[in-house]
């Protein structure tokens, strides 16, 4: 986003449902509202449009934007902050992944507005398994999960979980070299709806979890 949203469209986000992120206004500030990406209309009749997680953001910030604001993916896309202001996962290897209060918030309106994101996606409004976007996005969607459960990221001084592609199609390997946190980031994958497998590493010894987006 290249500038911060008008007076009228502050008011719109302060207006919106703080459950479901729901929000009303004329057509021309909803259109200007998803092109800055700080909402989505969704692609089912009666097309509501709702706040991204970066509106989400801005709204809970309480107060109004003096500069640009924080930009997110659109709604098919979602969770993708650095220094950019910009939220992104952390796979694990960052030097810079700090934990933090700050970081904390982020993690947590990135996962609820994920979260929101399934629930209005999905045919039965349900929240338990991933959307398209976690499946076409796997690394920074398990990422994601892990570490809305807590689970730390691995950084260049402290061990962590390290999340990577692989040759499978829809599945991703997590590593980290304490078998006990392994064991957390099986479970924390689990309830966040993926299908968690354990391996033995072929190479160096050691085991890591293969994950799966669920589907049913």
């Amino acid at each position: 986003m290249t500038r911060p949203p008008t007076a009228a469209q502050w008011r719109i986000i302060e207006a919106a449902d703080p459950r479901t992120g729901r929000i009303s206004g004329s057509e021309a500030q909803l259109t200007r509202l998803v092109a800055l990406k700080l909402a989505f209309r969704h692609p089912r009749p009666p097309h509501d449009h709702f706040l991204t997680p970066a509106g989400h953001r801005l709204r809970e910030a309480g107060d109004e934007p003096a500069g640009p604001a924080p930009t997110a993916p659109p709604a098919a896309g979602a969770p993708a902050a650095g220094s950019d202001g910009v939220f992104t996962a952390r796979l694990g290897g960052e030097a810079d992944a700090v934990a933090s209060a700050a970081r904390a918030r982020e993690v947590r309106t990135a996962w609820q507005g994920l979260l929101e994101i399934r629930r209005m996606t999905s045919a039965d409004g349900s929240t338990d398994r991933p959307c398209a976007w976690e499946r076409s996005r796997l690394t920074h969607a398990a990422a994601l999960a892990l570490e809305a459960a807590g689970c730390l990221p691995a950084t260049g001084t402290a061990p962590g979980y390290r999340v990577t592609g692989t040759p499978q199609p829809e599945a991703v390997a997590v590593h980290h070299p304490e078998p006990a946190s392994l064991a957390a980031c099986a479970v924390a994958l689990q309830e966040a709806g993926w299908q968690v497998s354990e391996h033995a590493a072929t190479r160096g010894g050691g085991r890591y979890l293969l994950a799966s987006p669920r589907r049913a």
